[in-house]
């Protein structure tokens, strides 16, 4: 089994695999994974991503998300299974709001693109 940092670098690729205007955007957002009786805070520093297990003072946007789902995003994720768990409420955005609008104005012309690719 991976380390959780292996897990969060796969998971942040993947992402910006799948939206590669993301992959030069320079941000530092905190990630709090959540499991029974723990909760793990790492820092994640993009481009890189580099990642360290901290609080992180400098973060522009928190990203909470359960242990089980965020295992399970890292592994197989799809951009559309992100967004469902952002709809569900698995995942939870806090912090700077333009941010956050910034990243869900990506991801909405990226699925544009995608839905397009195959009309086409």
């Amino acid at each position: 089994m991976a380390s959780t940092s292996d897990l969060i670098r796969t998971a942040v690729e993947r992402f910006q695999a799948e939206v590669p205007a993301l992959q030069k955007l320079k941000l530092v957002f905190g990630l709090e994974l959540k499991a029974r009786h723990d909760i793990q805070l790492y820092r994640v520093e993009l481009p890189g991503p580099k990642i360290t297990k901290d609080l992180a003072q400098d973060e522009r946007v928190l990203v909470e998300i359960d242990r089980p789902q965020f295992n399970e995003l890292a592994e197989k994720g799809t951009l559309k299974s992100y967004r469902r768990a952002v709809e569900t409420g698995h995942i939870k955005a806090n912090g700077d709001s333009n941010v956050v609008k910034l990243i869900a104005q990506v991801v909405e012309k990226q699925e544009e693109r995608n839905r397009l690719r195959k009309v086409h």
